[in-house]
């Protein structure tokens, strides 16, 4: 079971919202909006996208992390590399 799943339906939620987001980039480049309201818009997506990746990492680390190191051993050694890997690429991001 995914840690998330308690949260699914409100993450896809904003996963729909930042979708919505997206498609309305598309919509301002194909009618020619100012370059500076469009970067304003795509910084707002970003800052969205990121957010989401911030609070599925958290459930991740609450629900799968923790429950691997509570067992010990090379799963929890596993999941605390993961973890850490996958922070390393939200940093670099």
């Amino acid at each position: 079971m995914a840690g998330y799943s308690d949260t699914k339906q409100e993450h896809l939620r904003r996963l729909r919202r930042i979708e919505g987001q997206v498609r309305g980039l598309q919509r301002m480049v194909e009618e020619d909006q100012y370059c500076i309201d469009i970067l304003t818009q795509v910084s707002a997506a970003s800052r969205a996208l990121q957010s989401f990746a911030l609070a599925l990492l958290d459930e991740h680390m609450a629900h799968c992390v923790a429950d691997a190191t509570a067992k010990g051993g090379a799963e929890a050694d596993a999941k605390i590399k993961e973890a850490s890997q996958a922070i390393a690429r939200l940093v670099r991001s």
